[in-house]
């Protein structure tokens, strides 16, 4: 079976996608082991960029959202109807476990707060692109959302929290990811991942881990205002710093990952529901270094899987279902 992606698309772009929807699938694995210290120095040091890499690049992928009839509905159909579904089947297992039924469409749960914030992002990239600075405005929307303790409806602390990310990627041209594969920078950026580990194996327990989560004001995370704003101001450093540093690793050319890259919403979507029934039979082995390593190990596998075509042709009716049934046909100009 050929996973190889189309020949219109920039196999970087892909390869980046997979390897971040992996640290996302291994960091959710290794989540309920943090007491072993180096699944706590692994979570926290992934958390750092994984997500902003994610939003980073929705944003660089989202510079040519309009409000077009074609795009509206394409909006709807991969971010709206996807989230609604997975909003109702992320209930079902608290409804089995706990006979507790809970559902709320404005308060996203779990992971599904990313499609929530998504939608919003893209809905104000007209607004992002008439600014004269876009990312100036971004960062202080950041740091004045931290001030205040926002309702978790529409994940409003994530969405105005990680808004920097969003903007910045649509700010970002071809010609600067083409500056990060060159040599010298490729190079740097190993270095600077791997000194970034050093530096979150040495921090990690002295952090707070509400930081890289982005979900609460900073009263509520224990600090004031102006240390949690100059808190928020390094993690957004931090977190670009660690992206540039992945993608200029990434690799350009076309690998055996390249096509699974194009699907990384079904193993972003789908793994949440595997993460919870895992995390009930970890047992003493999994309480180990080694035990981490091979959970985290077996991350990688899941999410190959997850965006495999078998698993997407199952799935599709919630991951990319089809909702031409509910528009009303397209008129052509002229």
């Amino acid at each position: 079976m050929s996973f190889r992606p189309s020949a219109g698309r920039d196999p970087f772009f892909d390869n980046a996608k997979f390897l971040a929807i992996t640290l996302v699938v291994s960091g959710h694995l290794v989540e309920d082991l943090r007491d072993v210290p180096v699944a706590h120095a692994a979570y926290f040091y992934v958390y750092l960029f994984h997500m902003p890499l994610f939003i980073v690049l929705s944003g660089y992928l989202s510079r040519n959202f309009t409000f077009s009839s074609g795009k509206a509905r394409k909006l709807i159909g991969t971010l709206a109807v996807p989230y609604v579904i997975f909003e109702l089947l992320y209930a079902l297992p608290r409804l089995v476990l706990y006979g507790r039924l809970d559902v709320s469409l404005l308060d996203p749960y779990y992971l599904t707060w990313f499609l929530m914030s998504l939608f919003l992002w893209r809905l104000s990239t007209p607004v992002w692109q008439q600014l004269r600075r876009p990312l100036v405005i971004a960062v202080a929307l950041s740091l004045l959302s931290g001030t205040s303790r926002l309702p978790d409806e529409l994940s409003m602390n994530r969405t105005l929290g990680l808004l920097p990310f969003y903007v910045l990627g649509l700010m970002l041209r071809p010609e600067h990811f083409a500056w990060l594969r060159r040599r010298r920078v490729r190079i740097a950026g190993a270095v600077t991942l791997v000194a970034g580990a050093a530096v979150a194996l040495a921090v990690h327990t002295e952090v707070r881990t509400e930081w890289i989560r982005w979900r609460h004001a900073n009263d509520a995370i224990g600090v004031d205002d102006l240390t949690g704003s100059l808190i928020r101001l390094a993690m957004l450093a931090v977190g670009a710093l660690l992206v540039a540093a992945f993608l200029a690793v990434t690799p350009s050319r076309r690998t055996w990952y390249s096509g699974l890259g194009t699907a990384t919403m079904y193993a972003y979507l789908l793994h949440g529901l595997v993460v919870k029934v895992a995390e009930r039979f970890y047992g003493d082995w999994a309480a180990t270094p080694a035990g981490v390593a091979a959970v985290a190990a077996s991350g990688a596998g899941l999410a190959a899987l997850l965006c495999t075509e078998p698993v997407r042709r199952v799935t599709r009716w919630a991951v990319e279902p089809r909702m031409g049934w509910a528009f009303t046909r397209l008129r052509r100009p002229g």
